[in-house]
């Protein structure tokens, strides 16, 4: 069961463009925090973050070399398949465009995978060209533990459970390989405008 921690307020106020809102969503002023299980504590001494699999080479960042690459401050909206539309968050990180300039990627797919097992599936055409990063700083502080600090995956353009918190790398695969909460029910994709938020939709 998802744990809600006490930042969760409900509807936000009317006076917000609708065009930016997803079908079915609402807009949200707070943060919520949804979690399954145990909410891990990772310190940025054993932190890395790795790319494996069917990619040239096989690489790995400790903190302070990830925190050395380039980084990018962009503000993006998100959407979380529990139906809030978080507007204008603000977000520190590296660009997986600049992550993958690195190496030589031999699939079309990858997996995200997380502290305490967690993964999600991507295809690599979704964190490219600008529409990914993983981030490490939310308004300008660092990332909180409970919404994935020390870093998370940042995916705006779908829906907020492939910005897998807590990530520590990425497995590139020749087919799709669902992750977590896609064996147990959720779209393997999931546009928030499309409302693919479970398996048929």
């Amino acid at each position: 069961m998802a744990i809600i921690s006490r930042g969760f307020r409900g509807r936000g106020r009317g006076d917000i463009d609708p065009s930016r809102i997803p079908p079915g969503q609402y807009p949200e002023r707070g943060f919520p925090v949804l979690t399954y299980g145990p909410t891990p504590r990772v310190e940025t001494a054993r932190w890395s973050f790795g790319l494996s699999g069917l990619v040239d080479p096989e690489v790995s960042w400790t903190w302070d070399e990830f925190n050395a690459l380039p980084q990018e401050t962009v503000t993006v909206d998100i959407h979380c398949v529990t139906k809030w539309t978080k507007l204008d968050t603000t977000w520190t990180g590296v660009s997986l465009d600049t992550i993958l300039e690195r190496v030589s990627p031999k699939a079309a797919y990858v997996t995200a995978w997380s502290e305490g097992g967690y993964t999600t599936n991507l295809p690599l055409a979704d964190l490219r060209f600008g529409k990914a990063w993983v981030v490490h700083t939310y308004d300008g502080q660092p990332l909180e533990r409970q919404h994935g600090g020390p870093a998370r995956l940042l995916v705006p353009h779908l829906y907020f459970w492939k910005s897998a918190k807590w990530v520590r790398g990425l497995r590139f695969t020749a087919e799709d390989e669902p992750g977590f909460w896609e064996v147990n029910g959720y779209h393997d994709y999931g546009d928030p405008w499309r409302e693919q938020r479970y398996q048929g939709d």
